[in-house]
């Protein structure tokens, strides 16, 4: 990647004269180091967001309805082998 040109690209886009592409320019230029770390390394942490998203979204969901427990119960998988006891 060469910076140049993405600088180039962004001065280019924010004096385009389109409202929703001058917005992101604007939004690439402010955080700009994070994206050419994005372009030029080779790890990301995807993965990592992609098992965090679900589990916001059940707390976000239960918020003030279940404690931690229930909680547990809904992330963790269930044990096929486990039966309830009574």
């Amino acid at each position: 990647m060469n910076p140049g040109k993405l600088n180039n690209w962004i001065d280019d886009a924010a004096i385009s004269g389109l409202v929703a592409i001058a917005r992101f320019a604007r939004v690439l230029h402010r955080d700009l180091d994070a994206v050419c770390s994005a372009i030029e390394l080779l790890w990301s942490n995807g993965q990592a967001e992609g098992q965090i998203n679900p589990l916001k979204t059940i707390k976000r969901a239960m918020y003030g309805r279940a404690g931690p427990e229930l909680l547990r119960a809904r992330m963790l998988p269930l044990d096929q082998n486990y039966r309830h006891k009574k």
